[in-house]
């Protein structure tokens, strides 16, 4: 169904509401899918609005990522793959002045299969341990006194 068959078929679903139709009979008369607080919700929409109302209409958040915005992404996902999201962020901020999480911007990269180099086992972990956990480290603390002493 394109959007004026939809259009067409929420009319004359509201129609039957409107000459005391239930609304189950009437969204099935009219096929059109709905629930029973959709179906009121736009005949209240209609009474109120008149047919614009009928028109489809964007739910949720607008859209940032799309046509330029996007390819540019898409781009410089797949130019610098090791790049993180908050770096993506950041320049998508900057360029654009556009604010998108960095979820999103991992859903993007996931899309295209862009995915960061995995970290070989002979590279550093960023997230440091306490020093009195690192290898050859000996602590002779005791939180019950002041003697906070190391031994190397």
């Amino acid at each position: 169904m394109d959007r004026e068959e939809r259009c067409a078929a929420k009319a004359q679903m509201v129609a039957q509401m409107q000459i005391g139709q239930s609304w189950q009979e009437a969204a099935t008369r009219a096929g059109v899918q709905t629930n029973r607080t959709a179906a009121y919700r736009l005949l209240q929409r209609v009474l109120i609005e008149g047919a614009i109302a009928l028109r489809d209409q964007r739910h949720g958040h607008p859209a940032k990522l799309h046509g330029p915005v996007r390819e540019w992404l898409a781009e410089l996902c797949r130019a610098a793959p090791e790049s993180t999201g908050r770096t993506a962020q950041a320049a998508l901020f900057e360029r654009f002045g556009l604010e998108v999480s960095v979820c999103q911007i991992n859903r993007l990269r996931a899309a295209l299969g862009v995915r960061r180099p995995a970290r070989g086992k002979n590279q550093p972990n960023r997230c440091r341990l306490p020093i009195t956990l690192q290898a050859g480290f000996h602590s002779h603390y005791s939180p019950h006194t002041n003697n906070h002493h190391a031994i190397l």
